[in-house]
């Protein structure tokens, strides 16, 4: 009797976290689709920002360089489809706890300083975005300058720089 209870608490954990890493796979795809929804706002991507959209993906996912040319692919197709950002924040909201928020609204403005600056449609989105996600406008604000001023500070380090 104890060897079948067993098995059946076995076999329910082993099920649970199957679903887990199917949630996980439907929340990198769609923070994936919702940071190409902000590389793409103001027109086509540039190669900076996809060199920086697929590293920030890579590393914040710890994925592979196929995995994550993949995810791009696939996420791309989901953002070409999608009408609005709910669909998107409403999958990391149900996957991610405040600080996995917070880690998504700043990969957000890492890919948009990538090439520059913040134009009024990139901080509009991103605004929107972190307000579906739960994440207060200060720490998005607070969010946006430490990236702007980490962008900042390795031209300041520069030889051209001084």
């Amino acid at each position: 009797m104890f060897g079948s209870l067993k098995i059946l608490i076995s076999s329910l954990a082993k099920n649970a976290r199957l679903s887990g890493q199917v949630e996980n796979k439907d929340c990198r795809l769609a923070a994936a689709a919702l940071l190409i929804r902000v590389a793409t706002v103001d027109g086509e991507m540039s190669e900076a920002r996809l060199a920086k959209l697929h590293a920030v993906l890579k590393s914040g996912f710890e994925l592979d360089d196929r995995t994550t040319a993949r995810l791009i692919d696939d996420a791309a197709a989901a953002d070409r489809s999608a009408i609005d950002l709910y669909h998107f924040t409403r999958q990391i909201n149900g996957a991610l706890d405040d600080e996995g928020r917070r880690r998504i609204v700043r990969m957000m403005w890492e890919i948009i300083f990538s090439d520059g600056r913040a134009n009024e449609f990139e901080s509009h989105i991103v605004w929107r975005a972190a307000d579906l996600l739960g994440v207060p406008a200060r720490q998005r604000i607070e969010l946006r300058q430490r990236i702007a001023a980490e962008r900042a500070a390795p031209a300041e380090c520069s030889p051209t720089g001084r």
